[in-house]
């Protein structure tokens, strides 16, 4: 008996600790961090890639965040051949956000409204080398499900949801518009955020 009132309390008191973590004037941080590495086997073609996402959002009202994330992407391929072929690609980017929680307790519901903006160049060298300057702006509608094991710590899954992007490669004033909805449930992001 002694058992099942301590396992009660102990759930009772994290369903109450994690009431309070999308209150107005709390604060939301967290990010992504990526890196990647690929080779083909017998051969000298590789591929390796790395960003680094950080964001921070502020609770405007209850359940309602506002925020960005700034970060930087780096990728580099490699195939041996005549001629050789290497390309390199450095981006800064900036994704400010506004994020709605939906429920209360320890799951739940959210969707994030928010503008991925790069700018960066890609560095492609053969028998010559050559540079190329881009910019990307997008907007994107992302649906999600929070898990709050307390009140601080919230475990997300999120597909890419509804998007737009426009890519615009500034050196051949070239433009690709791109629409689209991801939204596989086989394949998510996965991420932690920290409330205080």
């Amino acid at each position: 008996m002694k058992k099942l009132f301590l396992t009660l309390t102990a759930v009772t008191a994290l369903t109450f600790a994690s009431q309070a973590q999308t209150e107005k004037g709390k604060f939301i941080v967290g990010g992504q961090v990526g890196f990647e590495t690929s080779k083909v086997k017998d051969t000298d073609n590789k591929g390796n890639s790395f960003s680094i996402n950080p964001t921070a959002g502020y609770f405007v009202s209850d359940n309602w965040a506002v925020g960005t994330g700034i970060g930087y992407s780096w990728n580099k391929t490699e195939r041996a051949g005549d001629p050789d072929f290497t390309q390199e690609s450095n981006a800064f980017q900036v994704a400010p956000f506004v994020r709605n929680y939906i429920g209360d307790g320890q799951f739940r519901f959210f969707s994030q409204l928010s503008v991925p903006m790069a700018w960066g160049k890609t560095t492609t060298t053969t028998n010559i080398e050559s540079e190329a300057k881009f910019e990307r702006y997008g907007v994107e509608l992302a649906p999600g499900f929070a898990f709050f094991p307390t009140s601080k710590v919230g475990i997300e899954l999120k597909v890419r949801g509804l998007y737009f992007e426009s890519d615009k490669n500034k050196t051949l004033d070239r433009t690709t518009n791109t629409f689209g909805l991801n939204a596989n449930s086989l394949a998510p992001s996965i991420g932690v955020q920290f409330y205080f």
